[in-house]
């Protein structure tokens, strides 16, 4: 069984919460439902589970109604064998955009208070419009994602002991002996094409097969199609898909922000504007957006209108190259842009699932770029990203221009320091 972070997070709110309910929203097939119900059975007497997307009759539930004491009621009428244990029960609304009332009463049943309410959805900007009110003050939001790259060694058996070690490495600034380095490259370059989902993980860890993995990334892909038909109108179900299936051109472009006119000739921003926004509301992409000065606070630089898009599972998105492009990255024989902007999709992949917000600096007057810029302590740090060892002019620049405490530089080869540049591996992107 896969070891989640989120699920230390549902405990802490369970302990600390206060009339309010839970909402955990992310991308289908991240492992919500799975981690929910785990932790359901295990931190409560009873837990009673609703799906408005495999059994649509639930949604009669809150059809009327939405006092507290109604909804108990027709639970006990739609959902066989239910017991309620006062300030023992865990009702867990799954796949809630399918049913917007539901999302609105949460807010009754977090001034109810009896029983704890976590819901669980993708796609919930989409029905806004649907519902009679948002439970503004009753719910407290988190956001799930597939597997980041600590989650995954967890998963390929790397105990909390040799990723510690690597920490004091990070912490002291020295370089990590040969052989352990080796060693998460080589765990890296699997993440890379393995990704986080936790179906291919498992199918993974199960085969020890990279052609099962990918074929199971494949199944994932095509339930996502599936999902765009299902919800998407059918003026834009075929744009969001090209906008999808674009993302793997626009990284391997040498300046890999999006362009509307690579997904199509005539590709314009009020043509597919739409469907990027709905890609990200599904949880399947990101916008990292540029800025036109890197000066704290950085969203008052925002340059809305020029912006990046990464996929949020760094697997999914090779997949898209092809299971070919998959044994290149294993192997590390792959050449040219397209593998810069994987490794910029890598690296973002990492430090979105750290919690960071961030945006990318690219300088009209030199075009010299910084692939990732976080704000620490009211402080602009710059991240630039190398596939390989290399020079880092922008950085340096960079540095010159605006003298941050300190700045990174992310290669493969190993750690070292020089003045306030600090050039890590890789894969201790999970440690800044």
């Amino acid at each position: 069984m896969l070891k989640r972070k989120i699920y230390s997070e549902l405990v802490k709110w369970k302990n600390t919460k206060s009339r309010e309910c839970l909402l955990v929203k992310g991308a289908r097939q991240v492992g919500k439902t799975f981690i929910i119900e785990q932790f359901g059975k295990e931190h409560y007497s009873s837990y009673i589970y609703l799906n408005f997307y495999k059994n649509p009759e639930h949604k009669e539930i809150f059809g009327g109604s939405l006092e507290a004491e109604e909804i108990y009621k027709k639970i006990s009428l739609y959902v066989n064998n239910v017991q309620f244990l006062e300030h023992d029960t865990l009702i867990f609304l799954d796949e809630i955009q399918d049913c917007p009332n539901a999302r609105t009463a949460l807010k009754f049943l977090a001034i109810d208070d009896r029983y704890d309410v976590i819901a669980s959805g993708s796609l919930l900007g989409l029905h806004y419009k649907e519902m009679a009110s948002i439970p503004v003050g009753y719910e407290r939001t988190m956001e799930m994602f597939s597997l980041d790259f600590e989650e995954f060694l967890w998963g390929v058996g790397k105990n909390e002991q040799t990723i510690s070690t690597l920490r004091e490495y990070f912490d002291r600034k020295e370089k990590v002996p040969p052989m352990l380095h080796d060693q998460f490259i080589s765990l890296l370059r699997e993440y890379m094409v393995v990704g986080g989902m936790p179906e291919v993980v498992n199918r993974f860890l199960e085969s020890n097969n990279y052609q099962e993995a990918y074929a199971t990334q494949k199944k994932i892909m095509e339930s996502y199609q599936e999902d765009i038909k299902h919800y998407a109108t059918t003026q834009i179900r075929q744009k969001i898909s090209d906008c999808y299936h674009s993302i793997p051109r626009q990284l391997a472009k040498e300046y890999t922000k999006f362009q509307y006119k690579v997904v199509s000739r005539d590709g314009n921003a009020r043509r597919y504007e739409n469907c990027l926004n709905w890609l990200v509301d599904a949880g399947m992409i990101k916008m990292c957006v540029n800025v036109s000065t890197p000066l704290f606070p950085l969203i008052a630089y925002e340059k809305p209108e020029q912006f990046k898009v990464y996929v949020t599972d760094i697997g999914l998105l090779t997949s898209l190259y092809g299971y070919d492009t998959q044994v290149a990255l294993l192997k590390d024989t792959l050449t040219g842009p397209a593998k810069g902007g994987i490794y910029e999709n890598l690296v973002f992949d990492m430090l979105l699932k750290r919690g960071f917000t961030l945006n990318y600096f690219r300088n009209d007057r030199n075009t010299q770029e910084i692939e990732f810029l976080y704000v620490h302590d009211g402080q602009v740090i710059p991240v630039e990203v190398k596939a390989k060892n290399g020079a880092t002019v922008s950085l340096n620049t960079f540095i010159s221009e605006y003298a941050p405490p300190y700045a990174y530089k992310l290669v493969s080869g190993n750690l070292g320091v020089s003045d306030t540049k600090i050039t890590l591996p890789l894969y201790m992107a999970i440690l800044i």
